[in-house]
């Protein structure tokens, strides 16, 4: 539900009016009025969440910040605990104390959590962040016009302050519509100012986010990858009071020897205590590859291979009896036509993967992990009918594990963060379920993955704190951010002399 006014006199400031206009809806029928369907309870509900925040920010503000979300429906995602139809849950501090039918804590901010679902935040592993200022700049192309456009077109004239302003409007977008965990897969680092403040818009926002170093595709750069790692991991691995680790990032189809070039990676990954994630993996160039690094003993859980897009059986093996982990863009992979878009949801289901979603382009695709979870999920069903099959097909609470633990685990963080367990992170949702949209709630996860939209996330938790309040972004200046985000795509479009046409099926040139 959203709140931008009063329902009936659009007063923001005191939602004082009870007195809905009975007018609204002239000449209705007699089961309108029986119903009493005309009037309307938002105002008491809007105070009462402002009730709420005011003891939440008090509480953290004194250190002594307990909250207690009491008669939610609660979806964990950990098997020993299971799920809850109505039930309780107390955060301690920064991290989940109990998740239980109920819960007494008399000294805790209570929070109402009745006709919300409580699920954990989800996760993206893999987000080209930077192009925040590009958002669905490319509604129609092909890979070739993506890689015109940004690679090719824009990204060269990036500065830090681009970077930057690119970066923190991906990542408070992904905040909002509930991803909680992002991993930032940078591939614009021109220099090291360039990564600085890209992991700065990032701790910034309040995400939990994954950076990852990675080298410029194209133009002049400062050649400072992969040794600026060392530094970044110093400066800025688990900042943000935990929040912003850092990992290596590489792309197959870029590398003119992957056999030579990502074990060097993984080698200085390692060393440094970090993980790698590998883009660009599809076709059998990619194959060929990720079965030479498995032969290698290179292959680990601590490595995400991005696509897997038309991989052969042995590579599947490969990835399977290693552990590698992998990060599915079913979006992209459609969108763009990559691998001829084929998506491996047969291997997937015959190999026994467990993978994660991600994102992938802004400048073309949505930011939310809804979207993922339902193209999967709609893709798959579509070949396994076309095929005349009906066996082993994903499910609601497949997808959603996709979206939230096995993401958690690609990006590094499933020991932290990924379901609601006792002693995880408070990186939490609370879902409206009784929003128009999703009334009544009749599948609690057939709503997270099939029914919701980030206009129903009513909030949004990362260690304990508030970042999403009431369908509200919490201490963002929208208007500030919109000038920001505005004066950056001017100086793009203009240093690439490309006039903007917001009706064009494909953009014009760039310089």
């Amino acid at each position: 539900m959203r709140y931008d006014g009063c329902p009936c006199c659009g007063n923001d400031a005191a939602f004082a009016c009870d007195s809905p206009d009975g007018g609204i809806r002239e000449g209705a029928s007699d089961w309108w009025g029986r119903l009493g369907i005309g009037g309307s309870g938002s105002g008491d509900r809007y105070r009462r969440r402002m009730q709420e925040l005011s003891g939440i920010v008090s509480r953290r503000a004194a250190g002594t910040g307990r909250l207690l979300f009491k008669g939610a429906t609660i979806v964990t995602m950990d098997p020993d605990i299971g799920n809850l139809e109505t039930g309780d849950l107390l955060v301690e501090g920064s991290r989940i104390a109990a998740v239980e039918r109920t819960i007494e804590a008399a000294d805790a901010v209570e929070i109402d959590a009745r006709g919300m679902i409580l699920a954990p935040g989800m996760h993206d592993t893999h987000h080209h962040s930077w192009q925040g200022a590009l958002r669905r700049l490319l509604p129609n192309g092909p890979l070739s016009e993506y890689a015109r456009c940004t690679h090719n077109g824009f990204a060269p004239y990036y500065r830090p302050e681009d970077m930057y302003v690119g970066n923190l409007v991906t990542a408070l977008t992904s905040l909002s519509c509930g991803i909680t965990g992002m991993m930032d897969f940078s591939h614009n680092s021109r220099t090291p100012d360039h990564s600085d403040a890209a992991i700065e818009a990032l701790a910034d926002s309040g995400l939990r986010a994954v950076h990852g170093f990675a080298p410029a595709y194209t133009g002049e750069w400062d050649r400072q990858w992969p040794g600026d790692i060392e530094r970044l991991v110093k400066k800025y691995h688990s900042g943000a009071g935990g929040r912003i680790t850092l990992r290596l990032a590489v792309a197959f189809f870029r590398l003119e020897s992957s056999a030579v070039e990502v074990p060097r990676a993984l080698t200085l990954a390692r060393d440094l205590g970090i993980e790698v994630s590998i883009d660009g993996v599809f076709d059998d160039a990619a194959s060929r590859n990720v079965e030479k690094l498995h032969a290698g003993g290179w292959l680990k859980p601590d490595v995400t291979l991005i696509h897997c897009t038309n991989l052969g059986d042995p590579a599947w093996q490969a990835i399977r009896d290693s552990g590698t982990q992998v990060s599915l863009a079913v979006t992209s992979d459609i969108h763009y036509g990559i691998a001829r878009s084929r998506v491996p949801v047969d291997q997937i289901r015959r190999f026994g993967i467990r993978p994660s979603l991600s994102v992938d382009a802004p400048a073309a695709l949505s930011s939310d992990m809804f979207t993922q979870m339902r193209a999967l999920m709609e893709f798959e069903r579509a070949k396994a009918f076309e095929a005349g099959s009906q066996d082993a097909l994903f499910g609601v609470a497949d997808v959603f594990e996709f979206a939230t633990l096995s993401g958690a685990r690609a990006n590094g963080l499933e020991r932290l963060c990924g379901s609601l367990t006792p002693g995880k992170a408070a990186d939490l949702l609370m879902i409206d379920a009784e929003a128009i949209e999703n009334l009544p709630l009749n599948s609690a996860l057939g709503t997270l993955v099939l029914g919701c939209d980030a206009g129903n996330i009513e909030a949004v938790f990362v260690d304990g704190h508030p970042v999403k309040w009431a369908n509200r972004m919490l201490g963002v200046d929208l208007d500030a951010l919109r000038r920001s985000v505005e004066a950056s795509q001017d100086y793009l479009f203009d240093r690439a002399a490309f006039k903007p046409d917001i009706f064009a099926a494909r953009p014009g040139p760039i310089a």
